[in-house]
């Protein structure tokens, strides 16, 4: 082959250092090479898409799009950055044989600190975060970015105890410090230390020539870590560790899933014999979504996605559930409840007509009183779930209406006597007594308990809220300014009366539950 093969490469030092290992192979075959630092995309222009060509790596976008472009003729990356599935066109045409494999801990001082309770590390790799911290739960990880030169001088430069290197990059560019030592407990990225060249799949030439450097056994190792990585990854940026290796006609995987924080891990080691490897990934793979994986890749999904709806009362786990994938829900209560020591003087006589509002009333009367020292004769309530709460355990619910001003509609009108009690909160529904009162029913309020707002400032991102309460709209507007476009999501009229008063889109669930309002949300975002 006469032409002079163009090696495409990015410009920091150590892709350069890769791209010139290639370089001195080929051109001890023979062939004549010329080195091609490729810095940008901006200015190399494609007839398709990039998602139409499945182009997604960070480090290795600028040299797809090149190699397509016709601008190089092979691309030299580190292959543990490079996506798992290649873009359409590009094959990888050879590795090279596997440096060191390892992740390194390089010391700010000394390593004394790996037996204190606190320390920091730095590490800008997921995968290495998980890991120490599930070894090291109590220290502190802090992110670090750049080359390795500018990580180096960060961690010169930090109060930090330490940070964590890839053995095969600080080896290549001769910067490992003499004490800096191997974590051979860490399992590291799949293909890590190993250096792949990339080629068009129509060049049959080049490939041809490139299958002379290639490394069959790092090949065979890479090849099943990589599989490994892509049969649990899904597309999901996770702290995933696979590390194959030959010996003695045999291969040996060990592989890891762990979550963010480092608290869960999944492990698996499987040993094959050489030429009976063909599953091995497969294999650990199952084992591992098979043992809880499947779950715990499933947050790491949702934990990349951005918050799109806040709820304003804690979602349970089966509540959660319930969203459709196209939302992000997050909650916490934005309305914490003290209940009243409720003085006997109110409860000496039997009571002809009690108003019960909320289950929050409820839980007051029994927290200070039995069933049996509650007598009440008529008992009114608004909410479906509050009357169940009622005739469970107090008794029997005369009437029942899904909101306060409909409830005192219907006492006006159908209640015997004049005189209600109302077990209601420090912050009541003015609309309830009032209309009773202007129709010359007297209303006796007992603070049952205290309404405390407790919310919280809402991200960004956040396109709709779940109110629940008046009380909790009033709440959020503590802390958060209504954006613009932003939903509120309402339980029920009275909640959506006070949401209107600073929203513009409100919307009303069909039944006031919990779960109707996320069907409310989910038909949003169908």
């Amino acid at each position: 082959m006469s032409k002079t093969i163009r090696i495409g490469t990015r410009d920091s030092e150590l892709a350069l250092y890769q791209a010139k290992a290639v370089q001195n192979q080929l051109e001890h075959l023979g062939h004549k090479t010329t080195l091609v630092p490729v810095k940008s995309t901006g200015d190399l222009v494609l007839d398709k898409p990039l998602y139409e060509l499945g182009i997604t790596g960070i480090f290795t976008r600028t040299l797809d799009i090149a190699m397509l472009n016709g601008d190089i003729d092979i691309a030299v990356h580190s292959l543990k950055d490079v996506p798992t599935v290649l873009p359409k066109g590009i094959v990888q045409a050879a590795v090279l044989k596997r440096g060191n494999v390892r992740d390194t801990l390089v010391f700010k001082n000394n390593e004394e600190f790996l037996a204190s309770k606190e320390a920091t590390i730095a590490t800008g790799s997921l995968r290495r975060r998980a890991q120490w911290l599930n070894r090291y739960p109590t220290h502190t990880v802090v992110d670090i970015r750049g080359n390795v030169n500018t990580r180096l001088q960060k961690l010169e430069d930090s109060d930090w105890n330490g940070a964590i290197f890839a053995a095969a990059g600080i080896g290549r560019l001769n910067l490992r410090p003499e004490d800096a030592v191997n974590l051979e407990w860490m399992i590291p990225a799949p293909a890590q230390g190993a250096i792949m060249i990339a080629a068009l799949e129509e060049d049959e030439d080049t490939r041809t020539i490139l299958a002379e450097i290639n490394h069959e056994e790092t090949q065979i190792c890479t090849s099943i870590e990589r599989e490994f990585l892509n049969r649990l990854e899904g597309g999901c940026t996770a702290p995933i560790g696979g590390l194959a290796f030959i010996k003695n006609d045999e291969i040996t995987f060990e592989g890891i899933l762990l979550s963010k924080d480092g608290t869960k891990k999944i492990h698996v080691k499987r040993v094959k014999a050489l030429g009976e490897h063909h599953d091995l990934a497969e294999w650990c793979a199952n084992y591992i979504l098979e043992r809880g994986g499947n779950r715990l890749m499933d947050q790491l999904k949702e934990s990349y996605k951005k918050t799109n709806v806040y709820s304003t009362k804690s979602l349970t786990e089966d509540q959660r559930f319930l969203f459709n994938e196209k939302v992000k829900a997050e909650s916490s209560d934005f309305i914490k409840i003290s209940l009243n020591r409720i003085h006997p003087r109110f409860l000496k006589n039997e009571i002809e007509n009690v108003i019960i509002t909320s289950k929050n009333a409820v839980e007051a009367l029994l927290t200070n009183y039995s069933a049996v020292e509650l007598q009440f004769k008529n008992i009114y309530c608004v909410g479906r779930r509050t009357k169940k709460m009622i005739e469970k355990r107090i008794g029997n619910v005369l009437h029942s209406e899904k909101n306060a001003k409909r409830l005192a509609n219907y006492l006006v009108e159908f209640m015997e006597g004049t005189e209600v009690t109302y077990f209601c909160s420090d912050i009541r529904l003015d609309e309830l007594p009032t209309i009773l009162a202007e129709n010359n029913i007297k209303v006796n309020e007992v603070e049952a308990y205290q309404t405390k707002f407790d919310s919280v400032k809402l991200p960004e991102s956040v396109e709709g809220v779940m109110f629940y309460s008046p009380s909790t709209v009033q709440s959020f507007k503590k802390e958060n300014n209504v954006e613009d476009n932003m939903i509120a999501f309402c339980i029920g009229e009275t909640t959506a009366k006070e949401a209107s008063k600073h929203f513009e889109d409100v919307r009303v669930a069909k039944v006031p539950t919990v779960e109707s309002v996320i069907e409310l949300v989910n038909e949003h975002y169908v």
